[in-house]
């Protein structure tokens, strides 16, 4: 039996959830829902959505040293302008992770991992 859910809402922990909304928002064009001090929700559509929560202790992992439990996969038509875009909003690329056909590895300005992957 499945559970009974009404929404999935993946959630990053951060030290800054505003400013990571704000990254976020720019490099997908989503819209903030829920803005408030220690929590921002920020969404696409009814379905679609993600939320950052303040942890002023989170540090971002070193991959694949310390592992990394969970990324994001972003799916683009263009890989080189999606890069420009991300390096553009204060990503950072991950120099050796993804190659360049298939998909590029970032850190967002916290320290999450993200990819940006080939329709």
């Amino acid at each position: 039996m499945a559970l009974p859910t009404t929404r999935f809402l993946p959630v990053l922990d951060c030290p800054d959830p505003r400013a990571l909304a704000h990254f976020y928002r720019d490099l997908l064009g989503w819209t903030i829902t829920d803005d408030q001090d220690d929590w921002v929700e920020l969404a696409r559509d009814d379905s679609t959505a993600l939320a950052f929560q303040r942890d002023p202790d989170f540090r971002g992992r070193a991959w694949p040293a310390e592992g990394v439990h969970a990324h994001l996969d972003i799916h683009v038509p263009d890989l080189d302008a999606a890069e420009r875009i991300a390096l553009d909003l204060g990503a950072l690329r991950e120099g050796g992770r993804g190659g360049s056909t298939g998909f590029r590895v970032f850190r967002d300005p916290a320290g999450h991992y993200f990819c940006l992957c080939k329709e």
